[in-house]
């Protein structure tokens, strides 16, 4: 049990039958009445809500496991991944990857992150290689300024690159923000 006066930001709880991640959180002291003001995102359908929590609530910790995997390929409706020391192979839905899978590169590993028996999504690096696949050439005279210009690389993934990038070049995306980071 954690209370609501120690929430951390990452913290996953469960309430409500629900597991909700931390995302941001406030301590409020209005008309003499304390309260903690919470923004948090449901792991199971990626809805985001805020709430407002009583000072000193306890609320049931939930522990997620974390296991490093193999991405293998898409099947359409789900993505199979590969434990690189059993072999045992696993889908995930691809609805629980819409954000995920325009940094999903075959071969790459990620952290498969699991409720008891049941998956909840996954966990990407902080940056990938990406090769680009369609690149307009760069203009004569746009690089005074930090000129950008569209690319498309290899998951279907548009980014903005230097004028300097061209197309068949690898580059480092960020997953966070899907900007470009450098060259790989």
């Amino acid at each position: 049990m954690v209370s609501s006066n120690d929430l951390k930001n990452g913290i996953v709880i469960e309430m409500d039958g629900n597991l909700w991640q931390i995302l941001d959180f406030q301590h409020v002291l209005q008309n003499k009445v304390a309260y903690v003001r919470v923004k948090m995102k449901n792991l199971r359908t990626g809805a985001v809500t805020q709430t407002a929590l009583n000072a000193g609530v306890k609320l049931k910790k939930a522990f997620l496991d974390k296991k490093e995997m193999q991405y293998l390929y898409n099947g359409g409706e789900s993505y199979c991944f590969m434990d690189t020391e059993t072999y045992e192979q696993v889908e995930v839905p691809a609805n629980h990857l819409e954000y995920e899978k325009q940094f999903l590169v075959e071969g790459m590993n990620v952290e498969i992150v699991y409720y008891g028996t049941e998956i909840l999504g996954i966990n990407l690096p902080d940056k990938v290689t990406l090769k680009v696949t369609k690149c307009d050439p760069a203009v004569r005279g746009d690089t005074k300024t930090n000129a950008l210009k569209d690319a498309i690389v290899e998951t279907g993934l548009l980014v903005k690159v230097p004028m300097f990038i061209e197309e068949g070049e690898s580059i480092i995306v960020s997953t966070a923000t899907g900007e470009y980071t450098s060259r790989a």
